[in-house]
Parts: C-alpha cells; structure tokens; sequence
C-alpha cells in the first residue's frame, strides 16, 4: 500500500473503508488468537509457541490477502 500511495494514486472513499474494515477485522482476529495464547502459555515459560502461532497467524492473513487479490484480477479479466 504505501508504494501505492508513493506513486500518487488516490483512493475511492469506499476503498478506504473496505481497507479499513479488512483491517479491524484482522486485528480482531489476532487480539482473540493472542488471548487463546496468553490462556493456553499461563504459567508456562514457552515463548517458541507464542512465536510459532504469532507467524501463522500472520502467514494465515498473507494468504487470505493474496487469494482476494487473486479473486479480484480473475474477476477484472473476465469483465473485460
């Protein structure tokens, strides 16, 4: 996004707003899977799984992003 915004492209106000609400609910899903660690790691010295399960999370909303991408251009093509 920010090389985006580098190159002068603007966005649509609904094109923030569907930013923001992808945002808000990914931040949503961390902070529920951090409080499910944060239960499961009371009273545990394990930090490996915290990290463990912070990248997959993190790997899960990469995926997800690059499939709606993939969704969208595939919808764009068979458009034009």
């Amino acid at each position: 996004m920010s090389k985006v915004l580098r190159e002068g492209t603007s966005f649509s106000q609904r094109e923030v707003i569907d930013l923001l609400v992808e945002f808000s609910a990914f931040k949503d899903r961390v902070m529920k899977k951090f409080k499910e660690l944060s239960r499961e790691l009371e009273g545990k010295p394990n930090e490996h799984e915290l990290w463990v399960n912070l990248y997959m999370v993190s790997s899960d909303y990469c995926e997800e992003t690059a499939n709606r991408r993939a969704k969208q251009e595939t919808l764009l093509q068979k458009i034009s």
